[in-house]
C-alpha cells in the first residue's frame, strides 16, 4: 500500500512538470492558443538597420505590440515590416513609425508616433510617414572623415 502511494506521488509529480514545461514552452514563444488579439499593420522603411522579429512596438513608451515579419520588396528595395499591435490601441493614419535604439548599443524597436487624423487604421492598413534605423557607424565615419572640411 506505500509503494502505491510513492507510485501515485511521483506519477502526480510528474504530470505537474509536464503541465508547468508547456505552459513555459507556451509564454515563451509567445504563441497564442485561444486566437490573437492583434491586428496587423504594414510600414516600409529604407533601412531597418538590426530589427528583429518579435522586435517591440512602442507608443508613448508602452509596449503596443510586436514585429510579426520582416521582408525585402524586390521593385523598391525597401523593407516591408508587418506590425501586429494590440486590438485596444488606435493608430491614426498620420502615424509616424520610427525605428529606434534602446539606450546607445541597445536593441532596435518601433517606436509609433501619434498623428492628429480622425481616420484610424484597420487590419492590413499600411503606416505612410515612417522615419528609417540610424547608424551609429555612418555618423561617426561622417564625423571623423567629413569633420575636417
Amino acid at each position: 500500500m506505500r509503494r502505491l502511494n510513492i507510485e501515485m506521488a511521483v506519477g502526480l509529480f510528474l504530470i505537474v512538470g509536464l503541465i508547468s514545461l508547456t505552459y513555459l514552452t507556451v509564454r515563451m514563444g509567445g504563441v497564442s492558443l485561444l486566437g490573437d488579439n492583434r491586428y496587423p499593420v504594414k510600414a516600409r522603411f529604407i533601412s531597418i538597420s538590426g530589427l528583429k522579429d518579435r522586435a517591440t512596438i512602442e507608443l508613448a513608451g508602452v509596449k503596443i505590440g510586436e514585429v510579426t515579419g520582416i521582408d525585402l520588396d524586390q521593385g523598391d528595395y525597401e523593407a516591408e515590416v508587418t506590425l501586429s499591435i494590440d486590438n485596444g490601441v488606435k493608430i491614426q493614419e498620420d502615424a509616424i513609425a520610427s525605428v529606434r535604439t534602446q539606450g546607445i548599443i541597445g536593441d532596435k524597436f518601433i517606436k509609433i508616433t501619434p498623428g492628429g487624423s480622425d481616420e484610424i487604421l484597420g487590419p492590413g492598413d499600411e503606416i505612410e510617414e515612417t522615419e528609417s534605423a540610424i547608424s551609429l557607424e555612418e555618423l561617426i565615419s561622417k564625423y571623423i572623415f567629413e569633420g575636417g572640411k
